[in-house]
């Protein structure tokens, strides 16, 4: 058989094998997950109508706003628009045609991210290099990061679900992953970038144990981690950090310590939240946002959702994520297939995580890192991309088998 004759016959087996999956979904296929979607849907409203009470007052302040005070409610609302439209769309597709985009998601992530580190590309913003875009206009400004959050997803999920036992060993369940981690945590530890670092591990890591990694490894993964936390936050670690990242866990251990200055913003955090109380203030009744909290519409919304809706709503918007959470995990444990659950892992995974991670930073139980909150804080691209990442879920939960009557 000639070379020609064997690539004309992989083409017509590839043919066949994709006319075959199409056939299966096409057989399997079922409605959206309403209670997935749903949910979503509500903390996305809900994000909105946070970010209107708590970004007005900077917004009508900031000559960047044009003293317009719906600026990013009005920006944010297009971005939201245009990924519900895109999750909805995405929700249609047989998830198994991410795969064909796995690899070049991951090499696409990886070269952001060393775009980023290169002088006068990388836009800086509070001392850390995370952007790209045009340096002076918001618009088209994106964080590579959330790039590579999907990237990591799609790649290990396609990567993972083609191994099974082979996952237990060292040389296909460790070394390439973490050799992936690795890289894109130094690419952002340089920028720096501790939270998304953080969060892409942690990724990465659930992925992993999900796919069948040997329990040793796992004891070994969590032991090194507390290790190197312990160091970090109490040991000589914290001497060789100095300025950018030793300010911030000095500010978590006293949050008093320099509350004119370094300490401000967490301090300011901390008295949002107690202004609320139980029942709050009332919506749109912060005082706070008025230039006392930094990061009022950001990374700090949920101190405002706080002072406004009080313990009691901020424990019901807390219990929304929660159900999210746990409706995303059922989908992957019912996923028809190996991928799919993959998939729905890494996607509620990463929710999980940056849900958890922003309300610790805000209430103080862990250091600022600079994460926002899914669904609420300001952010187009990465808004947009999160509800991308919901219609990937959505995608797998078509395919989820109908239980059984009787």
């Amino acid at each position: 058989m000639t070379k020609e004759e064997q690539r004309r016959r992989k083409k017509e087996q590839l043919k066949e094998q994709r006319r075959r999956e199409r056939e299966a979904w096409e057989a399997a296929r079922g409605p959206l997950d309403l209670p997935f979607l749903l949910l979503a849907l509500l903390l996305l409203a809900i994000g909105l109508i946070m970010l209107l009470s708590a970004s007005f007052p900077s917004a009508q302040a900031s000559r960047g706003s044009n003293y317009d005070p719906l600026y990013y409610f009005k920006r944010q609302s297009i971005f939201a628009a245009i990924g519900a439209a895109a999750m909805l769309w995405v929700g249609k597709i047989n998830y198994q045609r991410f795969r064909g985009l796995a690899k070049m998601a991951m090499i696409v992530s990886v070269v952001l991210l060393v775009l980023v580190l290169i002088p006068g590309v990388g836009i800086t913003r509070n001392h850390a290099t995370r952007w790209l875009g045009i340096p002076g206009m918001a618009v088209g400004q994106f964080q590579p990061s959330e790039v590579a959050k999907m990237g990591i997803i799609l790649y290990f999920a396609d990567s993972i679900a083609k191994k099974r036992e082979k996952m237990a060993t060292f040389k296909e369940g460790i070394v390439p992953y973490l050799a992936i981690l690795g890289v894109v945590a130094f690419l952002m530890y340089k920028e720096p970038h501790f939270s998304g670092m953080i969060l892409l591990v942690g990724i990465g890591g659930m992925m992993m144990l999900v796919g069948g990694i040997h329990r040793n490894w796992i004891v070994l993964g969590v032991g090194a981690i507390a290790l190197l936390t312990y160091a970090l936050l109490f040991g000589n670690l914290l001497e060789l950090l100095g300025g950018y990242n030793s300010g911030r866990i000095k500010t978590w251990l006293d949050p008093w310590w320099d509350p004119q200055g370094e300490s401000w913003q967490m301090a300011q955090s901390l008295i949002t939240i107690g202004s609320g109380g139980l029942m709050g203030v009332g919506l749109g009744k912060s005082r706070q946002k008025f230039m006392f909290l930094p990061e009022e519409h950001n990374d700090f919304i949920f101190a405002v959702v706080f002072e406004e809706l009080g313990l009691v709503g901020a424990t019901l918007i807390m219990v929304l994520f929660a159900f999210l959470i746990i409706r995303g995990y059922w989908i992957a444990i019912n996923a028809r297939d190996r991928f799919g659950s993959l998939l729905a892992v890494g996607v509620t995974t990463q929710i999980a995580l940056q849900t958890f991670l922003n309300i610790a930073v805000v209430t103080g139980l862990i250091p600022a890192t600079g994460i926002s909150l899914p669904f609420f804080s300001y952010g187009g691209t990465a808004l947009a991309i999160q509800l991308v990442e919901v219609g990937v879920v959505l995608s797998v939960s078509r395919q989820v088998p109908a239980p059984k009557a009787g």
